[in-house]
């Protein structure tokens, strides 16, 4: 697979993210800007925005498609795909995959907006030992064994319906509002069920629920919001957040962070001003590489 180079990749196409691509283009960076099935959904939903300057009393709409026009005057390429994965690449840079295409980029900028603040017990100690969030990449491991998959977005029924034609017995277990239309004959649906604990010694188990245990050997948790340490191996978190200093740095060399996933306020202002110093403090770090 042929992989697409730029100067900087942004994760993430809310306030933050956009305003990140926004102010690295015009410092000439070559950028590429990956986001969700729809960028900025909460923006999208507010049906008024009255703290934002200069722009009083405007919709969360209209603004979001401000930014989106912001962005595509300046050419920057928006892919409504999810990241799969980023991997530090040969020398300096990162290599980031989604389910059908890779990227090269030599920095990196995290934007995933809001993170999540309370797994599910069990979920971090297991996760590479049974707990996944991608069938593509993982399901095959799962061949003729029997999962669960925890539905909180509707990205889950095609995932539940490719490891079918695989895995034993799949278990839907939907949260959310997710009610399982649309999947193969054979999956099981369970609703109205709160998870309480994935159980296992070295590797999964079990899955327990409020009235039924479900023994199974990998759960797959599909939710709107990323673990960030999971989408990229050793970034250093506080809370569930992602740590960063005063530069919007991580704990990895050029890889920075802007917007709600590195914590509270969960404010606009603040993701699109965090947005634009990730942006320079990350062109300043390519200017020095080369």
């Amino acid at each position: 697979m042929e992989k697409e180079k730029y100067d900087l990749a942004v994760i993430g196409c809310g306030p933050a993210g956009i305003s990140a691509a926004v102010n690295a283009r015009i410092r000439k960076k070559s950028v590429i800007l990956l986001g969700g099935e729809l960028c900025t959904p909460k923006l999208q939903k507010s049906p008024l925005v009255s703290n934002y300057l200069g722009l009083p009393e405007i919709t969360g709409r209209d603004l979001r498609e401000k930014f989106l026009e912001h962005a595509r005057s300046l050419d920057i390429p928006i892919h409504q795909v999810k990241v799969e994965s980023v991997n530090r690449s040969n020398g300096s840079g990162f290599s980031i995959k989604t389910e059908e295409r890779a990227y090269i980029s030599g920095a990196l900028i995290i934007a995933t907006g809001v993170t999540v603040n309370e797994l599910l017990k069990g979920e971090r100690e297991f996760i590479g030992k049974g707990v996944s969030y991608c069938a593509t990449c993982d399901g095959p491991l799962f061949k003729d064994r029997d999962v669960a998959m925890v539905a909180l977005t509707s990205e889950a029924v095609e995932e539940a319906n490719y490891m079918a034609a695989f895995c034993r017995k799949i278990y839907f277990i939907g949260g959310s509002g997710q009610t399982g239309e649309g999947l193969n004959p054979g999956i099981e649906v369970i609703q109205n069920q709160e998870v309480k604990e994935i159980k296992g010694n070295d590797f999964v188990s079990a899955i327990q629920l409020d009235r039924r245990e479900l023994p199974v050997e990998a759960v797959f948790i599909y939710r709107n919001t990323y673990l960030p340490d999971r989408l990229l191996d050793g970034l250093a978190l506080k809370d569930n957040h992602v740590q960063v200093d005063h530069d919007y740095k991580t704990n990895i060399t050029g890889v920075y962070a802007a917007g709600d996933c590195t914590g509270k306020p969960y404010q606009l202002a603040k993701a699109v001003g965090e947005g634009q110093v990730a942006a320079l403090n990350a062109s300043q770090y390519l200017d020095r590489l080369n």
